[in-house]
């Protein structure tokens, strides 16, 4: 299957942003693209930048975001694909909301949500409240995890994708500087998956949008300027080019992981060495 990763211009109009967003999505499904991902705050703008007011969400304009996202979900079952959208959820009035990736599918409205869970001090002091759980979705035979931005922070996220059996993670952030490449490609080889980045264009000189290989190498990227695009990556199990990774490593690090492999290979009759 084809997957898309977007770099797109984020604005503080809501109505703006999801245009862009629709704008993309059927350019990208006209080129293949069954899964089309988008960066942190795509719909609603990123705090700091956009949304500029923290403990101010009750001037928020929910619904319209609400409106919006149900558009860009029509047009999406009109093309037949999915999209990973990042944008904000308020789960109850009084609460501070979810910075949430909305993943939205060719047969229902809302597939399902990622809220994320490891929060900057910022954030947990005066922006949101954290998710709990991971979250796992299917396009195409495909299994997707989700992660977002500072989450690129901790491997032990993307080590337990890898053990819920997922085939890629979508990584939206607001920037991807190069100590965020360095991680992204290190949980990709480490972990035998593919992960798909985006980011913002005017944040792309930092680092554009791409897809990185189960093999830790850039299967594709967007051009660096400040630049709406995207790229799209062919997901394919089958690629001799991971052959390696996908049939050989991944497999055998979860054999390596239970270390029953290893407890076999002392032997009934042998004492384990000594630390």
């Amino acid at each position: 299957m084809k997957l898309a990763s977007a770099q797109i211009p984020l604005t503080p109009d809501i109505a703006r942003n999801a245009a862009e967003i629709r704008r993309v999505i059927l350019a990208a499904a006209e080129d293949g693209a069954r899964l089309i991902l988008f960066c942190e705050g795509a719909l609603s703008g990123y705090v700091k930048n956009q949304i500029l007011e923290p403990d101010r969400w009750d001037a928020f304009d929910w619904t319209l975001q609400d409106q919006e996202l149900a558009a860009i979900a029509d047009l999406c079952k009109s093309l037949s694909v999915s999209a990973a959208i990042g944008g904000v959820h308020r789960f109850a009035p009084s609460a501070r909301p979810h910075n949430c990736l909305y993943i939205v599918s060719a047969d229902r409205d809302l597939r399902a949500r990622y809220d994320k869970r490891f929060l900057s001090h910022t954030e947990i002091t005066d922006w949101f409240t954290p998710g709990t759980e991971p979250v796992c979705f299917e396009v195409d035979g495909f299994v997707f995890g989700c992660a977002i931005c500072i989450e690129v922070q901790f491997p032990e996220l993307f080590m337990q994708y890898e053990q819920l059996g997922v085939d890629a993670v979508l990584f939206a952030s607001y920037g991807i500087p190069e100590q965020f490449q360095i991680a992204l490609r290190a949980h990709a080889s480490l972990n035998c998956l593919w992960i798909a980045a985006a980011t913002p264009a005017q944040e792309s000189p930092k680092g554009p949008a791409g897809i990185i290989g189960p093999d830790g190498n850039w299967a594709a990227r967007c051009p660096a300027g400040n630049i709406a695009t995207y790229t799209i990556a062919t997901l394919d199990r089958g690629d001799p080019k991971y052959q390696i990774p996908l049939q050989k490593a991944r497999p055998w690090r979860a054999l390596a992981r239970k270390g029953e492999i290893y407890r076999r290979s002392i032997g009934d009759d042998e004492a384990a060495p000594s630390a």
